[in-house]
């Protein structure tokens, strides 16, 4: 066997195929009420946003946006409008709502772009997460307890102060809201008798709790967006790559690509500074009140974390553009050049897929103007530029698209055309 040979092999041998036992054990009738949950619009204070708002099955379970529009918002996806009057939008999303490729996988360990949910016994709930001690007991796994967030947050699905009970009770302490959520389900009727069915330890609906809704949740988005069938899999099992994504995958695996999107998920779960082009409202902290994200720093307060975000995994990439923590970059091509030099990389603020808000322009690029903060920002990169033609980069993008599976765009359960609280499904 020539030397080209062996080192194929031996990156054969070395990738990790993924089977269905790879995944955490889903019950299906809980999965089922997860899916009916995950469109409707009772989980958000106000009754008008979803989970599947921003993580839509037509977007490959994203929203095709670089930063989101969330409360008070209208439509879906690139069509989706800021709203109006007083039910207008008052702030972007910070960051670009991230893919849920198999997030039920049993090599998950971390959640969200900056870290901030780890499995952790610290407060005696089996996680670290921002509700701290405050998170109830019996959420079955990282999933789970991912999908309770988006609910007490003020512009994604709680609503703003004074709108509705929810927002009011996140206000006193972020645990408060979810009994309120609970009990807006569990009364419905169709919910009520599909969580005495599905759950073992329920025998009324009135011992629901967002724990279980969690569970469902879970379950759900465990088992919807899995995915393991790419040609790269099937490269795994001896079917050759076409030649571009042979030469890409080559490219991706002889270069630096794969130190950190390592593994079955193309991620090592680790946290890297990327200098990817800053703009948006910034996730502000306490006594840190400038349109800026620090990234993981925001988590654990030390300053060698400063504008590190996780790792994507790249599997069903080429589905889900826009690329990076604030969706900077609109193709594979173009995160690509920023990967093999930032300083080269000729990003532009119309690059951004940012819908129209004109009472928000003010502050969509403000950080950029910021001199210090921009020479902060570019002076912490975990980069080292490499070299790479218009070929290789073809190349690689072959690669990536060889990372789609064949099966992603034909989901196991999809998007319910009605849900049990009749409020519509966008």
């Amino acid at each position: 066997m020539g030397l080209l040979g062996l080192i194929c092999a031996g990156q054969m041998a070395a990738a990790q195929a993924i089977s269905p036992d790879d995944y955490i054990p889903i019950d299906p009738d809980q999965a089922r009420i997860g899916q009916l949950l995950f469109y409707d619009k009772i989980l958000s204070g106000n009754r008008n946003i979803s989970c599947g708002t921003c993580h839509h099955h037509d977007h490959a379970g994203t929203d095709a946006l670089s930063l989101g529009i969330g409360e008070g918002g209208i439509g879906v996806g690139p069509n989706r409008t800021a709203g109006e009057g007083r039910d207008a939008i008052r702030k972007r999303i910070p960051r670009n709502a991230p893919a849920l490729w198999n997030l039920g996988h049993n090599s998950v360990e971390v959640m969200f772009h900056d870290g901030r949910l780890t499995a952790s016994d610290i407060f005696g709930n089996g996680f670290d997460s921002p509700a701290e001690e405050w998170l109830p007991e019996g959420l079955d796994n990282l999933v789970a307890a991912q999908a309770l967030f988006p609910m007490t947050a003020q512009f994604e699905m709680a609503g703003n102060l004074g709108e509705n009970d929810v927002i009011g009770a996140v206000n006193n302490r972020i645990d408060r809201g979810w009994p309120i959520i609970a009990k807006r389900v569990r009364t419905l009727p169709q919910y009520g008798q599909m969580f005495v069915q599905a759950f073992d330890h329920i025998d009324e609906p009135s011992d629901v709790t967002i724990v279980e809704i969690g569970n469902a949740l879970g379950a759900f988005i465990a088992a919807e967006w899995q995915s393991y069938d790419s040609p790269y899999d099937a490269w795994l099992t001896g079917t050759p790559l076409p030649d571009d994504a042979e030469r890409g995958r080559q490219l991706f695996f002889n270069n630096r690509c794969a130190s950190c999107h390592a593994g079955p998920l193309f991620t090592d779960q680790n946290f890297h500074a990327l200098g990817l082009p800053a703009f948006g409202p910034g996730r502000t902290r306490q006594w840190d009140p400038i349109p800026r994200d620090v990234g993981r720093m925001g988590e654990t307060h030390l300053l060698e974390d400063a504008y590190k975000f996780r790792t994507p995994s790249l599997r069903n990439v080429a589905l889900t553009a826009p690329y990076g923590h604030n969706g900077a970059y609109p193709t594979l091509t173009t995160m690509i050049r920023h990967h093999a030099n930032p300083a080269t990389a000729d990003w532009t603020p119309e690059m951004a897929n940012l819908p129209d808000v004109p009472w928000l322009e003010a502050v969509d690029f403000a950080i950029r103007a910021d001199t210090r903060e921009m020479a902060r920002q570019a002076a912490i990169r975990d980069i080292n530029t490499m070299t790479l033609s218009d070929q290789d980069i073809a190349d690689l993008v072959a690669f990536l698209h060889a990372l789609t599976g064949e099966s992603a765009l034909t989901r196991p359960m999809g998007r319910p055309e009605t849900v049990p609280s009749g409020l519509p499904v966008d």
